[in-house]
């Protein structure tokens, strides 16, 4: 497949597909939207960042478009599931740009926000509703919403909203569904609990697949830097002193961990913002506008407030904090490198999380290159083994820091007069 226009959508979706800049399918689309197209379910497996939203948005509109079937009150005709609000948000968003000449009826729902402009946007009914599964109960349960006119059903995050605790919630909107629909999953991992998602909610699915399971993108130069814990943020604003770093995603284990690393930037001159668990909608909102819009240079997220985040030309990702689940490092540094554009990726790693570098590269399949070139290189972290550790459930918590970098002082190199993490430097993590 070369272009949008073999894959025979309406002429409106691809008037605007084309506004938009689009000219060739990425892999995930051009696999996906035919069948899609057909009205079969569909199980698709593909990293963050390669199309997936447009993937299932553009052959739903088309069916939509195409069918002579009217919206009923208070209903909808197309349910997408999402496992967070910005996510929903940025689903939502997606598909008005893409239905600007349809004019189907769309809304969004989620929490945070009041209920009652959702449950009058839906009350003449809608063609499409992007909704998070809590809200979307919510609705149903006060009677503004039927989910018996449902023709077809989309998951996104699949393995998201799985680690999040959706599972019971997902049974129950499934069942409230009829159970004649076309249904289809995304997810960036085939993880055996999204097996089994996949069993009980899809018929006969066609699988596609366009990258191997917890790959990161080869568009995303990934390094490590070794650093003592309590050297990190001295290092991150050290990195933030290279202007190359136009716009950079920065991810954080905890709450108050974003809120220091944001504190500690701002006093360090950089404009920042912040999204967690405890921020509310809007404040998340006013901190990704700001971002996209430029006047933030820097953006501070835990992992679970940062899915949905879509922002073009994020340059660097750093992980101040690594993950102790290999799939959310795929996850995290697949905000940048996105659409074929280059990306960075630094990891910190101190002594306490060398055990989570080695098992993110056994998940990634390969060796993340360190570097050195920095002034606070800790050659002690480097050269050691990386422990096994036990992994709690939930991520751990209490205690000592879990935190997958490893790190440290000194090392024994001169300073340099800037950053140089772009070339050179680089050796294979032990």
């Amino acid at each position: 497949m070369t272009d949008f226009e073999g894959l025979y959508l309406a002429q409106p979706i691809l008037r605007a597909v084309a506004e938009e800049g689009y000219t060739t399918p990425t892999p995930i689309q051009a696999r996906a939207i035919a069948p899609l197209m057909d009205g079969k379910d569909i199980i698709g497996i593909a990293q963050t960042g390669t199309g997936k939203t447009a993937a299932f948005a553009l052959p739903l509109l088309h069916r939509l478009a195409v069918s002579a079937q009217q919206t009923k009150k208070r209903s909808t005709r197309a349910l997408i599931l999402a496992p967070t609000r910005e996510l929903a948000n940025q689903i939502h968003v997606c598909i008005k740009t893409y239905n600007k000449y349809l004019r189907l009826k769309t809304a969004v729902a989620y929490g945070g926000v009041s209920i009652s402009g959702q449950i009058s946007k839906l009350h003449h009914g809608v063609d499409i509703l992007v909704a998070t599964p809590g809200r979307l109960l919510d609705l149903e349960r006060q009677g503004c919403l039927r989910l018996d006119w449902v023709e077809t059903f989309i998951l996104d995050e699949a393995d998201r909203m799985l680690d999040m605790g959706f599972a019971p919630d997902m049974k129950t909107i499934s069942d409230l569904i009829p159970s004649q629909r076309q249904t289809a999953m995304f997810s960036a991992t085939m993880a055996q609990n999204v097996k089994g998602l996949a069993e009980k909610l899809l018929n006969h699915p066609v699988k596609v697949e366009v990258a191997p399971v917890a790959t990161t993108a080869s568009t995303v130069k990934q390094r490590v830097l070794f650093v003592e814990k309590e050297k990190k943020r001295s290092l991150l604003a050290h990195l933030l002193e290279d202007k190359a770093v136009e716009r950079v995603l920065i991810f954080t284990r905890s709450k108050f961990g974003a809120d220091a690393v944001a504190r500690h930037l701002e006093r360090n001159g950089v404009n920042t913002g912040i999204i967690h668990g405890n921020k509310t909608q809007s404040q998340r909102e006013r901190a990704i506008k700001g971002f996209k819009g430029g006047r933030m240079r820097a953006l501070v997220a835990t992992d679970v407030a940062s899915r949905g985040i879509d922002v073009d030309g994020i340059t660097h990702v750093i992980n101040f904090d690594l993950p102790n689940e290999p799939d959310s490092y795929v996850h995290r540094i697949g905000r940048t490198g996105r659409a074929g554009a280059s990306g960075t990726a630094l990891s910190f790693c101190d002594i306490e999380e060398k055990a989570f570098l080695l098992d993110i590269q056994k998940t990634i399949r390969q060796d993340v290159e360190v570097l050195e070139d920095h002034p606070f290189h800790s050659d002690k972290i480097a050269n050691d083994p990386g422990l096994p550790v036990k992994k709690k459930r939930g991520g751990g918590g209490g205690g000592r820091s879990r935190r997958p970098y490893g790190g440290g002082g000194g090392g024994g190199n001169s300073r340099p007069s800037k950053p140089h993490w772009k070339k050179g430097g680089a050796k294979k993590a032990a």
